[in-house]
């Protein structure tokens, strides 16, 4: 260890911070103690001879990983590899020793930083390091700061003796350091979310912050107050904190109305469960005028966390009293009132600027896709509006939102512009092996991402009028995503432009003196817009629409396809219908389940339906439901009630992803042995953490036996284990078709033994017609040591409904897949889309 004490004071930009009321930015105002660099690293790096520009990309894979085959072994907690010690028999990959600056950073780069860190007795420190894409402290996994975001300072657990840290890269250069807490349990001011108060509004509304539990226990009884001028000081209770753990906690925030702008100075204080101060900052709260761009925070319903969206106010006139929204899709690393203050003020629509979770997000997929439609339903709710006025466009990484929100919802919005958008991740990212041939597996497993597919879902632009911008010389994204897809519309679309701006990069700014940036604030797609109106359902005469989960996306005016025969795969229905005659005709593609509503028709008498060429006169009109459903059973169409609730449908579909978005909480086995338990709280703690630092999120965490179903009713529920170590597993996955106990894994009539598989998998929650379970577990050590790298809480990372992996222990402690597979409509595995690997 080498404590570095030349005179330099070290400042904590998290710890002690006082807010920037402009740009929330943190600087420091105290110097505590001087922090903890490793002596030296160990980093994994390629050698000169085996430098290969074309496989540079690849990461780690192509050779046997350090990580994983020690994880799946147990070993990993006492790894500390040699210098110069070769990682491949041809000696292309070597550790090489690597000295940290004075700010625990390394300017060389590699694959892997092994960084040992010795401490004279146990205790606890503040981790406080930068882009590495894994991290395991002493064989603990805990969340990557890939984007080497300065708000990621975790608590980890230092026992007498060395310690092994180990980071696999991420983006830039690994940092590594370590200091002691301020506070047994204390606030990470650099990750606060917040609003803009209003001048002359009473203050009500809601922010969040980082809570810190730096002890080896659970923290229970402790309350955020908000103090300052014209607050309440109302206390918000602090939700449990579990050991080593950190956690974004919402607060009130309540006041009288601001009379001016004036910035509010205010002091926030973290009480213990005596009611005395345990720690506490400041914080600033910009004061706007109604009329001026603010922040506004909400409550998301994915899973209760404080979010917010950025407001640029419309400045309706008389001649346009009820304005347009038009909802803005950030770019990569660029923030939401960023994106906001990047246009000018208009007079016609308002602009609503979400954050897709964070500056990186998920792309707008996903919980970035979810973000989206709730902070444009929230305007909808809040602002005087035209609903049949609502457009979405956005720039880069927001190209593509615009591209993903409107082929996925194709009657919210009555035009799309993208502007400099990529398609795809399978265009854009250039992912490998896409173009191949793949094993029926593989295809199963690559279906889920089908719902990312703009190309594949183009047809639903039909609804839409659409705009492409791109700058002709683009150097990030590639004017060919704009070509390609214009090559796509002319095929098919009849309202649509594109514009490519000739000697324009990626940005340009204003163009015509008029204006925001002129790449985002570009006149001739508003004016586009400012034609274009969502038509009333019943005015529709045609419906063409595509979705790959009717869970996302089930519905195009008066028609739904609620159910698939190939699950994720691409549904098609293309239905003429005539009101006055009561007649729909058209045709369909992979669908097995299929609503027609029917307020709309003249009359309410018998209707008749032709599907596929094949004609069902005589259909009585619905009595109280205003819709028809039909089913595609043997080839044939039948006329059906309702589906159950407890099927697949768009209220629950499917996959395991999908699903996280009804209030979920984690639910970790206590049953099992101590290893097995302290496995399961692991892996709960390294996925929240996870999603706190992508998502923004804040999840509960909560242990088997304090899982009430009436407590927790209708949210979805994860759990960490299996039916031998995981207590509420009985009641909430008893009558599963997949069950995991140790040392197997039964998957309907299949079963598979090992303590060295892993399984992953949703089912509907039985006391619930919107919640599901979905269960990350293992059939012993290896198999859940195997899931620790595993999140759902990453972009592009999708899984199907079932999966179940094997360790390979005799090559690099990958996993191989045992079974993967959809369930039917039913949630069965008999009535679903299987494959199995044969298995000797």
């Amino acid at each position: 260890m080498r404590i570095n004490r030349e005179g330099i004071i070290w400042v904590f930009l998290a710890l002690f911070p006082v807010i920037n009321t402009a740009e929330t930015r943190v600087r420091a105002s105290d110097a505590g103690t001087a922090p903890t660099i490793p002596e030296y690293g160990l980093l994994l790096s390629r050698t000169e001879q085996s430098v290969d520009r074309s496989s540079r990309r690849s990461s780690y894979f192509g050779f046997d990983d350090p990580v994983h085959s020690k994880l799946v072994d147990g070993t990993l907690s006492q790894f500390s590899p040699a210098e110069d010690e070769a990682v491949r028999d041809d000696g292309r990959l070597r550790w090489k020793r690597v000295e940290f600056g004075d700010n625990g950073g390394i300017k060389e780069r590699g694959l892997y930083l092994y960084a040992p860190v010795v401490s004279d007795r146990q205790r606890v420190a503040i981790l406080d390091s930068a882009s590495h894409g894994e991290l395991y402290v002493n064989a603990e996994p805990r969340a990557a700061n890939v984007y080497g975001r300065n708000y990621f300072h975790v608590p980890v657990m230092l026992k007498k003796g060395t310690n092994h840290l180990l980071l696999r890269a991420g983006r830039g250069s690994f940092k590594v350091r370590l200091y002691d807490p301020p506070a047994p349990v204390f606030l990470n001011g650099a990750d606060v979310t917040l609003p803009d108060l209003v001048v002359g509004r009473k203050v009500n509304t809601a922010g969040a912050i980082v809570v810190v539990n730096a002890t080896p226990r659970w923290t229970r009884g402790f309350k955020l107050a908000l103090k300052g001028p014209g607050m309440t000081g109302v206390e918000t209770p602090v939700p449990p904190v579990g050991p080593l753990s950190i956690r974004k906690v919402r607060f009130r925030i309540s006041g009288a109305a601001p009379e001016g702008e004036e910035p509010v100075a205010a002091t926030l204080e973290l009480l213990d469960r005596k009611g005395e101060l345990s720690h506490s900052i400041p914080l600033g709260l910009k004061v706007v005028q109604a009329d001026r761009p603010r922040k506004v925070t909400f409550i998301s319903k994915i899973d209760g966390s404080v979010q917010y969206f950025s407001l640029r106010p419309a400045t309706p006139s008389a001649d346009d009293p009820r304005p347009a929204i038009v909802l803005s899709c950030h770019g990569a690393a660029v923030k939401a009132h960023r994106q906001a203050g990047s246009y000018s003020s208009k007079d016609w629509f308002h602009i609503v600027a979400p954050t897709n979770r964070r500056p990186f997000g998920y792309d707008w997929e996903d919980f970035g896709r979810m973000d989206a439609m709730e902070a444009l339903d929230i305007v909808k709710r809040s602002q005087r509006h035209d609903p049949s006025r609502i457009y979405v466009t956005g720039h880069s990484m927001g190209g593509h939102g615009a591209w993903h929100l409107g082929v996925t919802y194709p009657d919210k919005f009555a035009a799309v512009g993208p502007s400099a958008g990529w398609l795809s991740r399978s265009t854009y990212g250039r992912r490998r092996g896409e173009e191949t041939e793949q094993a029926p597996m593989e295809l199963l497993l690559r279906r889920p991402r089908k719902a990312g597919d703009t190309v594949a879902l183009a047809a639903n632009l039909k609804q839409h009028g659409v705009y492409i911008l791109h700058g002709a010389n683009d150097d990030n994204v590639p004017v060919s995503q704009a070509r390609r897809m214009s090559e796509v519309l002319g095929k098919f679309h009849k309202d649509w432009d594109y514009h490519e701006q000739p000697g324009k990069k990626h940005w340009w700014s204003n163009e015509y003196g008029d204006g925001g940036a002129a790449c985002l604030d570009w006149p001739f797609m508003f004016d586009m817009f400012a034609r274009h109106a969502i038509p009333p359902s019943s005015a529709v005469r045609e419906v063409e629409f595509v979705t790959a989960n009717p869970g996302v996306s089930s519905k195009c005016h008066w028609l739904a396809i609620e159910g698939q025969i190939r699950h994720q795969d691409i549904s098609k229905a293309h239905i003429h219908n005539w009101p006055n005659k009561r007649i729909f005709k058209g045709t369909t593609e992979n669908v097995a389940v299929l609503r027609l509503d029917v307020g709309h028709l003249r009359s309410e008498e018998p209707i008749t339906i032709d599907l596929d060429g094949q004609e069902i006169t005589d259909v009585p009109y619905p009595e109280t439901a205003g819709a028809l459903w039909l089913e595609r059973k043997d080839d044939k169409w039948h006329c059906i009630e309702k589906p159950p609730a407890e099927h697949k449908g768009p209220r629950r579909y499917g996959s395991i992803k999908d699903e996280l978005k009804h209030r979920f909480l984690f639910v970790y086995g206590t049953a099992g042995t101590e290893e097995e338990n302290a496995r399961a709280f692991g892996k709960a703690r390294y996925d929240a953490e996870t999603f706190w630092y992508r998502g923004n999120g804040s999840i509960d965490i909560i242990r088997d036996s304090a899982f009430d179903p009436a407590r927790y009713a209708d949210r979805t529920v994860v759990l960490y284990g299996n039916a031998d170590t995981n207590s509420a597993w009985a009641s909430l996955l008893g009558e599963s078709p997949v069950q995991v106990r140790r040392g197997r894994v039964d998957v309907g009539s299949r079963s598979f033994r090992g303590d060295d598989l892993s399984a992953y998998f949703i089912q509907p929650r039985k006391d619930s017609h919107v919640a599901s379970v979905i269960a990350v577990s293992g059939s012993g050590p290896a198999g859940m040591r195997s899931t620790y790298s595993v999140s759902f809480f990453k972009s592009f990372v999708r899984y199907p409904d079932c999966l179940i992996t094997r360790v390979d222990r005799e090559d690099s402690g990958d996993s191989e897949n045992v079974a993967v597979g959809f369930f039917g409509l039913d949630w069965s595995v008999e009535n679903g889309e299987f494959e199995f690997a044969d298995e000797n």
